[in-house]
């Protein structure tokens, strides 16, 4: 495990924790989940004029989300600052700009393909023993792990 870990994993607990408490409190509050792909479409309901964006859905929550992704972006900074960000980098990365560009647009459309993101049907869909959520997460923890494995095996990271 510590090979896995070299950093130990209670600071993983205490976010997975403090991400499901979260959760919780928003969908007892609103009733509704707090997935990150419908909160990225929720925000671009403010801008584009195109129909897929102004569904009601995102519509009638948008407000409530942006509050969301303001916490989100507070928090952040909050922990960057206690972690001394100004001081040099808080992450570094050797994967170059394009890999991560590109990851972030394979992780977007299947987000989009899914109707969900790992935190809407991981944590709210499972939660609530979602067939559709149980099967979407199975599919992306095996996409995951081949394309992480691909990668090593390919002399990438």
């Amino acid at each position: 495990m510590e090979q896995l870990f070299p950093a130990g994993m209670q600071h993983y607990l205490v976010g997975g924790v403090l991400l499901g408490v979260a959760v919780g409190i928003a969908f007892v509050a609103s009733g509704l989940i707090t997935g990150m792909s419908t909160v990225f479409s929720s925000t671009w309901s403010y801008v584009s004029r195109l129909s897929y964006f102004q569904q009601e859905r995102f519509v009638a929550s948008r407000q409530w989300r942006l509050v969301m992704v303001l916490g989100l972006i507070i928090g952040a900074a909050l922990y960057a600052f206690s972690r001394g960000a100004w001081q040099g980098p808080l992450f570094q990365t050797a994967v170059p700009w394009w890999q991560l560009g590109l990851g972030g647009f394979i992780a977007g459309y299947g987000a989009r393909m899914s109707n969900g993101c790992t935190s809407g049907h991981g944590i709210c869909g499972m939660a609530s023993f979602q067939m559709p959520s149980i099967l979407a997460v199975v599919i992306f923890l095996t996409t995951a792990i081949v394309t992480a494995n691909l990668v090593s095996a390919l002399g990438g990271a």
